[in-house]
């Protein structure tokens, strides 16, 4: 037995008070229970009135995240129609120029791929892997027949090539100006029917023919295009350069591609010096953007791209 001493007044003297193991237990319990408490609560008053950095910078996070949501969610419906418009100009591109379907969509962005599980079966793996083998085998395939009926189009008929090269060489797509479409019209500030796409250069820039072709009209103007030179290129497609400084080709002239025809200019109605480029087949005219793509890389080309569809003004 364990015990402590108390003082006792009656008799003036120290008595020893005898405690039960009981007792010890029960105390120890209690000091235990009290101290674990008093731990708990300054815990919980410390976590809601004082934050860590880490907490600090979590909630900083959190904030600015909260901020941006709607934001990201907007870009994320923007870059979603920019795509879904993106695939109809390619499908678009290939009926004009190549006369057949676009290559099929990548066959892997269907949904993802038991997104939330950590452990996934064998079975699921080997089926999900097959699917996706068949699909890559079938837009193999598809590509294949298209890059084949490309092939026979131009074996068959070599004039149907059509004109696919820049009319300035080297120009990149800082130098794009608006493209075909409803554009502001410089003069008369009002939106007008712009037909072809404004290239930006220096006085005297050497402008070449974009495809093999005979030289079908030859203008000079004092408005409107000014001095202009058109290029019948066969299976109806039809270049015409505007604008020009000085024209280097006679009509009825056989032009091979990348032959001079003239020189960057401002004649005519234009805003400042420029080649204004039409493209056309039928009489219908295309944007000229869409032949670009064989004569710089896919990155330039995007970037030409935006900057011809976003430019609201044109120089002409």
């Amino acid at each position: 037995m364990a015990g402590k001493y108390i003082f006792d007044r009656n008799h003036i003297e120290f008595r020893k008070v005898s405690m039960s193991v009981r007792d010890i237990v029960l105390k120890v319990c209690k000091y235990a229970l009290i101290s674990v408490s008093m731990a708990s609560f300054y815990y919980i008053i410390f976590s809601f009135f004082v934050s860590t950095d880490t907490e600090k910078r979590l909630q900083a996070e959190n904030r600015m995240f909260s901020e941006h949501y709607k934001e990201m969610v907007d870009k994320e419906k923007l870059l979603g129609d920019v795509v879904s418009g993106l695939q109809i100009r390619d499908d678009r591109i290939y009926r004009d120029i190549f006369g057949t379907d676009a290559p099929s969509r990548n066959p892997l962005d269907e949904a993802v791929f038991l997104s939330g599980s950590d452990t996934i079966p064998d079975r699921d793996i080997v089926d999900y892997v097959s699917r996706k083998a068949d699909r890559l085998a079938e837009a193999a395939e598809n590509i294949e027949k298209n890059l084949s009926h490309v092939m026979d189009v131009l074996t068959e008929n070599p004039s149907s090539v059509p004109p696919l090269s820049l009319p300035i060489e080297g120009i990149d797509y800082t130098k794009a100006g608006a493209s075909t479409g409803r554009k502001l019209n410089p003069f008369y500030k009002v939106a007008a029917t712009h037909e072809g796409i404004d290239l930006v250069a220096p006085q005297g820039t050497p402008v070449t023919a974009a495809g093999a072709g005979t030289v079908s009209r030859v203008e000079a103007m004092k408005k409107g295009y000014g001095n202009m030179v058109e290029i019948d290129h066969g299976n109806g497609y039809v270049t015409r350069y505007a604008h020009l400084a000085g024209i280097s080709v006679s009509k009825g002239q056989k032009v091979a591609k990348g032959r001079k025809i003239g020189d960057v200019g401002m004649t005519g109605n234009t805003f400042a010096p420029h080649l204004h480029y039409e493209v056309r087949t039928d009489s219908t005219f295309l944007d000229p953007v869409d032949f670009f793509f064989a004569s710089v890389g896919p990155r330039e080309y995007a970037n030409m791209m935006i900057m011809s569809e976003t430019v609201g003004q044109s120089m002409d």
